[in-house]
């Protein structure tokens, strides 16, 4: 997985939460219930619920950020061994 997966993935995962927390909180709103109200219920709604129904994007982000890690473990340890003077 390259880096430009890695923030479209990102991306959609985030817009997708939001997303996810709109389509709680607007019946809720048009319910007459105050908006704040209903985006904290959507909020709160909207966590474990997009941890269930976001579960192969999550797993896509979270696999691109472990790449995107280890990749940068070795140029850091390749570095640190280039000023320590090893080969």
């Amino acid at each position: 997985m390259s880096t430009d997966h890695l923030y479209r993935d990102l991306t959609l995962y985030m817009f997708a939460r939001f997303a996810l927390v709109a389509v709680i909180a607007a019946p809720l709103a048009l319910a007459n219930v105050p908006v704040l109200v209903a985006l904290v219920v959507g909020i709160i709604a909207g966590l474990p619920l997009g941890m269930l129904l976001l579960r192969p994007l999550n797993a896509r982000v979270t696999a691109g950020l472990a790449k995107r890690n280890e990749k940068r473990a070795t140029e850091r340890a390749k570095l640190r061994a280039q000023l320590r003077g090893d080969s």
